[in-house]
């Protein structure tokens, strides 16, 4: 899955962007609290995908 559309995919479920880091962006569901590294690479696995999804919508 390309990352520009895993990120509108969170962002449309209402994450948001909590913090910047070296390798990975932390994205967190504020209605639950979870929060999940995003790697910076343009292409993400789509295991890795899915987990990020289920665990954050």
């Amino acid at each position: 899955m390309k990352r520009k559309d895993l990120l509108k995919r969170l962002t449309d479920a209402g994450c948001i962007l909590e913090r910047h880091g070296s390798r990975h962006d932390l994205y967190k569901n504020p209605t639950t609290g979870k929060k999940q590294p995003i790697p910076r690479h343009s292409e993400i696995n789509e295991n890795l995908a899915k987990h990020i999804l289920k665990e954050l919508t």
